[in-house]
């Protein structure tokens, strides 16, 4: 890959990757003349996957090991998910945790060796992860944002505990059919976004490519970039489904700092995914339930990869951490 020759440059970093998103996760009180809230039966199922997640940490935080600080790091971010998937249920009905902050008792005697063998607690992530993806149908928008971050938060964790990275599936757009095509309405300027993004990624890579040596991050370079550039053909292709113009690429964009070797060029690639998070948390929210989790798988292998950039971990892929409630003085 070589970098772009044209010198015309717009913003690339959160001002044109970052999608405007709301400070909280969490599904806001439901008015009390909307009657039951329907986001309850959603959240009692996350909460109860996330306590079976938890007691598999504590089990293993008996024993201390070599892994036991990443443990407690990854139980610690495990905790934070439960509360926020728990805000808005009514207390009483919330089963209480069977997990601790502290090491429970030892555990129980070993399973006998005709019993089927439990999951390894990287399976157990991956199975929270899918499980959490499977109810973004039937989530409220907001509610559907957050199960998308967590999912893509226990995909990482999954990885740190030594599960091979999942490929990317950046063509993984559904076909539009009449039944599950958007409103344009509603579904567009947030894919209009998700794409200008895209282009903006397609770009950056171009550069971080032409930074780096002849190896495995090369290598890594060229598959983030045939990546990028496959989901944004994808996002061009349901807006042309859609009766709109996708939104063309600018003819350059300006980098958030200089890129002049192997190290800042990293730092490119980790700075270009970390904004695609919030793009696709978002995205998450604003598109009709057929295509969420398309914009979910999107934000999983952003978040792998910024990590595999060397990203900083977060709790929340593509959320913000929310800023403290002002007081009175």
């Amino acid at each position: 890959m070589q970098p772009p020759s044209r010198r015309t440059f717009l913003a690339l970093g959160l001002i044109t990757l970052t999608a405007a998103c709301t400070t909280e996760g969490a599904t806001p009180p439901t008015p009390d003349n909307s009657g039951p809230d329907p986001d309850h039966p959603v959240r009692l199922r996350a909460v109860a996957a996330t306590d079976t997640l938890l007691a598999a940490y504590d089990t293993l935080l008996t024993t201390p090991g070599d892994r036991t600080p990443l443990l407690q790091t990854l139980r610690a971010e495990t905790a934070q998910h439960r509360a926020a998937l728990a805000q808005g249920l009514p207390p009483t009905s919330i089963p209480p945790s069977t997990s601790t902050t502290t090491p429970p008792t030892p555990p129980t005697p070993p399973t006998p060796p005709t019993a089927p063998t439990p999951p390894t607690l990287a399976t157990l992530e991956h199975q929270t992860a899918q499980s959490h993806l499977a109810d973004l149908t039937t989530a409220r928008p907001p509610l559907a944002r957050l199960l998308a971050s967590v999912s893509a938060a226990n995909a990482l964790h999954a990885t740190a505990l030594g599960a091979p990275t999942d490929q990317p599936t950046p063509s993984s757009t559904p076909t539009p059919t009449p039944s599950n095509t958007p409103t344009p309405g509603t579904a567009l300027p947030a894919l209009q976004k998700a794409l200008s993004a895209e282009h903006a990624a397609v770009y950056g890579y171009g550069v971080v490519g032409a930074h780096l040596p002849d190896d495995q991050q090369r290598t890594d370079a060229r598959t983030a970039y045939a990546a990028h550039q496959s989901q944004r053909d994808a996002w061009q292709r349901l807006i042309t489904t859609l009766g709109a113009t996708p939104a063309p690429a600018a003819a350059g964009y300006r980098l958030p700092f200089p890129v002049t070797d192997p190290t800042t060029a990293t730092h490119l690639a980790a700075h270009l995914e970390t904004s695609l998070t919030t793009v696709y948390a978002d995205l998450v929210a604003d598109l009709p339930t057929p295509h969420r989790p398309t914009a979910a798988t999107a934000l999983r292998d952003c978040t792998l990869r910024a990590h595999r950039w060397g990203a900083p971990d977060t709790p929340f892929p593509g959320i913000p951490t929310p800023l403290p409630t002002p007081t009175q003085t």
